[in-house]
């Protein structure tokens, strides 16, 4: 029987759960080999030399030292773009600066009404998972004009989740500069670059964790291109989309799959305390991803479970979890199931994070992975 203490997404209404599997008969279509495939990218996010002024020029000492990132890909990973993509990121007690290159040869904008949809134009796109959950999720979406929307979400629409769109980044600091003249196509552009500054006291509103964070701490982290193919219109005062044309999606860390709101899919940030330029620091994986990526995959596959035969299973065959050897786990993972409802969880080997404890890692059918504590467990 399933523990309601230590299993806290159980907590829902019949209702709630029977929208869950909703989504799950919809989502489990599809193939997750191609989600499972994926390494999420990694940065890491020094400390800046002193203040930043939030100009979208990026010629501050601070931002000159700090390396670009890798391009961005084809949201599935699998072709380059055609125009690059960079970005950077550093940190101090304050805020969380992110800074964007964007190559463009036709800048072209059209929204300017703040909490508009964004993405109906050419747009860049953060989105941010504090404690990698996959739960209570930050998106903010900039344009050309430098015109912003910024949202919360309780967790990724395949789950339910809803959108709040009234919520606002109090405090947000922003600045675009394009590289050329918007809606103009009578020259081609550079392109646009985007400066952020994001307060950590609205980023730990749903952290569940330190904001700003502690050295050597890691979130999840993902950023987003919309680009959509445009051309003059009849005068050649300004720019039109092609008719008959999709946008097309970049990202910094590959999705696997075209759609952003699989947190779970997104790059690791680390931060560190050293000031940037003053020495390099290797990125090391946190010692619980390869026990995430295992829940991960039971996740899935009980959808595709579920999609075929009706029902959840407790068993491992079944669900075509292979043994295994984790190095900082115990093997077997536990899975209980009732009528609408799964959860799994795996127990560490050592005290992983020095806290005093040696946990378990959990996931349930609504993705949520979260650690659990002796102090939360039955006795």
């Amino acid at each position: 029987m399933i523990n309601q203490k230590f299993l806290p997404c159980r907590r829902k209404t019949v209702a709630a759960s029977l929208l869950i599997l909703a989504f799950a008969h919809s989502l489990a279509a599809q193939d997750f080999s191609d989600l499972l495939a994926v390494q999420p990218r990694d940065y890491v996010a020094y400390r800046v030399l002193g203040p930043l002024e939030i100009d979208g020029r990026l010629d501050e000492p601070s931002w000159q030292r700090s390396p670009w990132s890798d391009p961005f890909v084809n949201i599935g990973g699998s072709e380059s773009p055609a125009m690059v993509t960079r970005v950077k990121m550093l940190w101090d007690d304050a805020y969380f600066y992110i800074a964007a290159d964007l190559e463009d040869p036709h800048v072209w904008a059209s929204v300017t009404k703040r909490d508009s949809t964004i993405y109906h134009d050419n747009d860049f796109e953060v989105l941010i998972d504090p404690d990698g959950d996959t739960h209570e999720y930050y998106e903010l979406a900039i344009n050309s004009f430098g015109t912003v929307s910024d949202l919360f979400i309780t967790k990724p629409y395949r789950d339910g989740g809803t959108v709040i769109s009234s919520w606002d980044m109090v405090g947000l600091r922003t600045a675009v500069v394009v590289w050329g003249t918007v809606n103009n196509p009578q020259d081609l552009d550079q392109g646009w670059s985007v400066e952020i500054a994001l307060p950590w006291t609205v980023l730990k509103e749903a952290a569940r964790r330190p904001a700003p964070p502690r050295d050597g701490d890691q979130w999840r982290v993902n950023f987003h291109r919309v680009q959509w193919s445009v051309s003059s219109d009849e005068d050649r005062q300004g720019y039109a989309k092609v008719e008959g044309e999709r946008e097309e999606n970049w990202v910094w860390s590959p999705q696997g799959v075209p759609d952003m709101h699989y947190p779970e899919q997104w790059g690791y940030v680390l931060f560190s305390k050293i000031s940037v330029g003053k020495t390099e620091v290797s990125y090391v994986e946190n010692p619980e991803r390869q026990a995430l990526n295992l829940l991960r995959e039971i996740y899935y596959n009980q959808l595709e479970r579920y999609h075929s035969a009706g029902a959840f299973s407790s068993d491992l065959d079944s669900l075509g979890i292979r043994h295994r050897i984790l190095r900082n786990f115990l093997w077997p993972p536990r899975v209980e199931v009732t009528q609408h409802t799964f959860e799994a969880w795996i127990e560490e080997v050592e005290d992983l994070h020095k806290d005093g404890y040696i946990s378990r890692w959990a996931i349930c059918e609504d993705s949520r992975v979260w650690k659990i504590q002796p102090t939360d467990m039955a006795e």
